[in-house]
């Protein structure tokens, strides 16, 4: 059983990191300006957010469970907050061509701190990993079963971020400077879009 639980936590990770979202869209773009290995970077970010987040769950740490919920509507406001700020800068980036693309500030570490920090900042995800893994039987049970499911579901989110930045990149060398310019626009748009969403869902 023991094995099966890292094989579930795999699919629910890679499930989890799958949804369409702010993260996703922001990965994408930092792919297609920036390269495969600063894509890959972001998405490793998010995928130790997870592992996090599914570790407290899966811990039965409710205290700490307790704590993150109590602070949602200041977790929100801030991701949502940061979430205006990342999609003013998508939308006014300057499209240059990506077989050239600058140096990031702060290198790798920065994009992984950046997406891990944002992808912390809602902690509605850790209700979530608690109802799956409750679902398992190992939440706080199961020391080992709840280790198993926690690195299952960090392989998980991982094995997907490797998915989506190698085929995002496999159609980096055919986006042209105006296709750049017109992704970022939208990116923008979308990710200003759910800023908007987290920061009503923060002050009702």
């Amino acid at each position: 059983m023991e094995p099966a639980l890292a094989v579930r936590g795999f699919i629910l990770g890679f499930t989890i990191a799958a949804a369409v979202g702010p993260i996703s869209l922001l990965v994408m773009r930092r792919t297609i300006a920036e390269g495969w290995v600063v894509g890959l970077a972001s998405g490793l970010g998010v995928a130790t957010a997870d592992g996090t987040y599914g570790a407290i769950a899966a811990f039965g740490l409710g205290a700490i469970t307790q704590v993150l919920v109590d602070a949602r509507p200041v977790l929100a406001l801030c991701g949502g907050v940061f979430l205006l700020w990342l999609a003013w800068t998508t939308a006014r980036a300057e499209p240059h061509d990506p077989a050239s693309a600058p140096v990031r500030r702060g290198g790798l570490a920065g994009a992984y701190l950046s997406i891990l920090g944002l992808t912390l900042t809602n902690p509605m995800t850790i209700l979530s990993f608690g109802a799956l893994f409750a679902g398992l039987g190992v939440a706080g049970n199961d020391p080992v079963g709840a280790a198993l499911i926690t690195i299952g579901v960090f392989l998980g989110s991982g094995a997907w971020w490797v998915v989506l930045t190698t085929v995002t990149s496999a159609f980096r060398t055919r986006v042209t400077t105006a296709w750049i310019r017109r992704i970022n626009v939208a990116s923008g748009l979308a990710i200003g879009t759910f800023a908007v969403v987290s920061i009503v869902s923060a002050v009702r």
